[in-house]
């Protein structure tokens, strides 16, 4: 007997994507007000909350008076940048500007291309679908991502072999926000379906500062302007890390201290952590020490410098290397990564003739 394709798709495949999956969870904007957790907390709601990127903040604040004044949803929007800058924030501050639901995943948990489907015929009109690590969605997963986002539409194949074919169901209208720290990875098919592309790079002191003083608000912690400072100073342009090492220095404070974060107390914590004066912390200069000791300053490989430190290479790639390069502390080269005279002098060693030589600056 023939079957419907139609009719086995709602009475069959329906009711198991229908189901609320521990992929993704849903999360209104009143419930978020509510979170318990610190991290929760301590993350701006709004963006006239959001401390730093002065540039996507405008830009992002036009597309969504825009989006508010034609009554629709917002076009795909991705973030990029290394981690710890704040595109998880940003993407709730999105839909709760906007006044929507927001569906949060990553790219590693839908491993199946019905997984997706699963998440995307529970969206309603207007919600937003946030997929952290976007670059590393599967490929079939993807083949059903683009319809999606560029139709809004969910192609599904009913039956195997010769009796097999294709439904077409029509999504309401959504919004994906996208979050990569590696936009390289991502294809181009993929990439070229997001409307909005923002990229994201480490704050500036006295933004940095302005968190710490607003954790320090809401985690109730009196603290003296030097002392923000003094985390401020090491915590690499990263609000993420900045955070941490405010809760750190709390607990220190706490601990050895009358409970006030002062600049001393701050310094003292932060040395304790094994944290320089410029936020390089024990891994940032066991790679440095690798390729200035064991290979000369370079050029070194990754493959190389993490075997020789028994880290992944794409840990220094992702973590290490970002930061070291805005210092200047690192080279990237066709032959591998080369240490500068500043991570010579930043490590206290003796910078030899040929680096200085070959970093001279020559004349066409």
């Amino acid at each position: 007997m023939t079957r419907c394709p139609i009719a086995y798709y709602w009475r069959i495949i329906m009711p198991v994507m229908s189901r609320e999956t521990d992929l993704d969870r849903q999360v209104s904007p009143n419930k978020r007000k509510e979170e318990k957790g610190l991290d929760g907390q301590l993350r701006p709601q709004y963006l006239d909350e959001f401390t730093g990127q002065e540039q996507l903040k405008a830009n992002l604040a036009i597309l969504i008076e825009a989006a508010k004044g034609r009554e629709e949803s917002l076009d795909h929007i991705l973030f990029y940048g290394p981690p710890g800058l704040g595109k998880t924030t940003l993407a709730h501050v999105v839909a709760n500007e906007m006044n929507v639901n927001i569906r949060t995943t990553a790219g590693p948990a839908i491993e199946r291309s019905g997984d997706l489907a699963a998440i995307l015929t529970n969206l309603r009109a207007g919600d937003t679908l946030f997929i952290d690590e976007v670059h590393r969605l599967g490929r079939a997963v993807e083949e059903i991502l683009y319809p999606a986002m560029e139709d809004f539409a969910l192609d599904i194949v009913v039956g195997k072999g010769p009796g097999a074919k294709s439904v077409r169901l029509k999504l309401p209208k959504f919004t994906v926000i996208g979050a990569t720290t590696r936009l390289a990875l991502l294809t181009a098919p993929l990439r070229s379906r997001f409307g909005a592309l923002y990229r994201m790079d480490y704050y500036d002191q006295v933004a940095i500062e302005t968190i710490v003083l607003r954790g320090a608000e809401i985690i109730k912690v009196p603290i003296e302007s030097k002392g923000a400072k003094e985390i401020a100073k090491r915590a690499r342009g990263t609000p993420r890390v900045a955070l941490r090492l405010l809760r750190r220095v709390r607990d220190y404070a706490q601990v050895r201290a009358d409970g006030d974060i002062t600049e001393e107390a701050a310094a003292k914590a932060l040395n304790l952590l094994e944290i320089d004066a410029l936020g390089l912390d024990d891994l940032d200069r066991r790679v440095l020490r690798a390729i200035i000791v064991k290979f000369g300053g370079g050029p070194v490989g990754l493959d190389t410098i993490g075997a020789s430190i028994s880290e992944e290479p794409d840990t220094i790639m992702d973590v290490v290397e970002p930061y070291l390069l805005q210092l200047g502390f690192l080279e990237r080269t066709a032959r591998g990564r080369k240490a500068t005279t500043h991570a010579y002098n930043h490590l206290g060693i003796p910078v030899p003739e040929q680096v200085n030589e070959d970093q001279q600056p020559r004349l066409l």
